[in-house]
């Protein structure tokens, strides 16, 4: 299975992007689909999780009530729906596939694939 994240850009402080996390070779619909972000020289750090059936989620505090994470399996596809950017949210953006639990876990040590990462740059 390969990720495919796309969807990032370049937008102003209170503006939204949405990202993509396409599939390909496998189906995501069994799978724990994860957003993460990392900046230089820093780690890469959770942003939100969703498990295989969309009913559970998880957000990292820095997001809550701006950041939607949805599924559609039709499309193969996990969404990243970010609303009211903040300069602090420029990163590089990385999708991961779980392929061993159906619980939503924030490590990123548990997640086995990874899409290339997409980047978001907020400007004050």
């Amino acid at each position: 299975v390969q990720l495919q994240a796309s969807g990032g850009g370049l937008v102003q402080a209170g503006g939204s992007l949405r990202l993509s996390c396409t599939g390909s070779g496998r189906r995501l619909r069994p799978y724990v689909v994860g957003w993460f972000r990392q900046t230089p020289g820093k780690e890469r750090d959770v942003v939100s999780v969703i498990n295989n059936n969309g009913d559970r989620t998880y957000y990292a505090d820095a997001v809550k009530g701006r950041f939607t994470i949805s599924r559609d399996n039709a499309a193969n596809t996990v969404y990243l729906q970010m609303n009211s950017l903040k300069p602090e949210d420029t990163a590089v953006y990385y999708c991961a596939l779980d392929l061993n639990s159906a619980q939503v876990i924030l490590s990123l040590h548990a997640y086995d694939v990874w899409g290339q990462g997409t980047q978001v740059t907020v400007s004050s």
